[in-house]
């Protein structure tokens, strides 16, 4: 039974254009070609990626959070209480008002002091401003790296140029030993951030990056055992192009350098706008739809790669549209939060106690003036744009 599904899985007309066969990949005549094989070997440099990632964080990102002054806030722990740690963990987070005042009378604790012990609980959960600034440092050390790599790669291939040039000869391409590690490269780091997105920060578009995940590695996948190389090493180019400035913008964000993080993050969203929601479906997804088709009739795999170009599309689009509503609040002079990915699920609930404290010395100061500058940057703490 394996074996046939081994047989349909790689058959031919699924993946190749008529008249095809995968014999025609073989290496010959000193051209070598990329094989599905190749990519068992970014399993082991998935980890590897992790242990060079987990000894950057130590030993690169901690000391340049130290040096730009990165300061954790103080959080007030919950004290232990074994029935409130058990309803936390097993049942809600959240408890409503009835579950409140049942476990007033299991823990002896009044409602009060319930809701401040959840409170607590809730924030000692939240990621560690130094956890999200490392975070941070390593993808953009990353992205910055992968995208110079990138266009050394690319900027001297005729496509770059000339996109009829992806699909001359196609699928009779060899392949150049800077695409096998640009590729090996990408694909890797892909799925070390699959193999950690459990234990990374987790932002309110936590489906969308793992289906972004998710999909760009098939995409990968699928673009070298099919050939489709030089559209591939496009597309991962055009994506490197504006990562690195985002996180690049947290880090400042996380380091209170607001000013400076919002300018780099309106540079961040032209550039995003442009690669992504231009370049990318005008010329890149028009060169993979419509180009193909003038040298042969569609198949499995034609439809298949536009569908992951498809459904990447459909993501840049929804980010693209909480970055423009971020873009325009920064420019408009109101506060700026992250709206795209680096607000943490968990926000709400941070400061409450705060909050309520706040509004209580609000109430008051009405009689006394105003209680802020008025200035949205200086205004703006860390819990609106983590």
């Amino acid at each position: 039974m394996f074996q046939t599904l081994y047989n349909y899985f790689w058959w031919d007309r699924l993946w190749l254009p008529a008249n095809l066969t995968w014999a025609d990949l073989h290496d010959h005549d000193g051209q070598v070609f990329a094989k599905a094989s190749d990519l068992y070997v970014t399993i082991p440099f998935a980890f590897v990626f992790l242990a060079v990632r987990h000894l950057f964080e130590m030993y690169v990102a901690t000391p340049l959070a130290g040096l730009l002054n990165v300061k954790e806030k103080v959080r007030l722990k919950a004290t232990p209480n074994p029935v409130l740690e058990k309803f936390y963990m097993a049942s809600s987070k959240h408890p409503k008002q009835t579950d409140v005042e049942a476990l007033s009378k299991k823990s002896g604790y009044s409602m009060r002091q319930i809701e401040r012990w959840f409170r607590r609980r809730r924030n000692q959960d939240r990621p560690s401003l130094l956890k999200k600034f490392r975070e941070a440092s390593w993808r953009f050390t990353f992205y910055l790296l992968a995208f110079i790599a990138g266009m050394t790669v690319i900027a001297d291939k005729p496509w770059f140029y000339d996109l009829h040039e992806v699909w001359k000869g196609y699928p009779i391409q060899d392949m150049h030993p800077s695409q096998y590690w640009y590729y090996v490269i990408e694909l890797s780091f892909y799925l070390s951030l699959l193999f950690r997105i459990a234990s990374d920060v987790k932002r309110k578009d936590f489906k969308e990056q793992v289906i972004h995940h998710v999909a760009t590695i098939i995409l990968i996948s699928f673009s070298w055992f099919t050939n489709y190389i030089r559209a591939g090493t496009l597309i991962m180019a055009l994506h490197d192009a504006s990562d690195y400035l985002l996180e690049s913008a947290k880090m400042f964000n996380y380091a209170g350098w607001k000013n400076t993080c919002n300018n780099i993050f309106i540079v961040f969203a032209a550039v995003f706008i442009v690669t992504r929601i231009i370049i990318l479906p005008f010329w890149i997804l028009h060169c993979t739809i419509v180009y193909p088709l003038e040298m042969y009739p569609p198949f499995f795999g034609y439809y298949f790669f536009n569908l992951m170009m498809v459904i990447l599309q459909c993501l840049h689009i929804f980010w693209a549209y909480l970055i423009i509503r971020m873009a325009q609040k920064f420019l408009t002079g109101k506060t700026v939060e992250d709206e795209r990915s680096d607000r943490d699920e968990t926000d709400n609930t941070e400061g409450e106690e705060e909050k309520a404290v706040a509004k209580a010395t609000a109430a008051a100061g009405t009689k006394n003036g105003p209680l802020t500058n008025g200035h949205p940057i200086l205004n703006n703490n860390h819990r609106k744009t983590e």
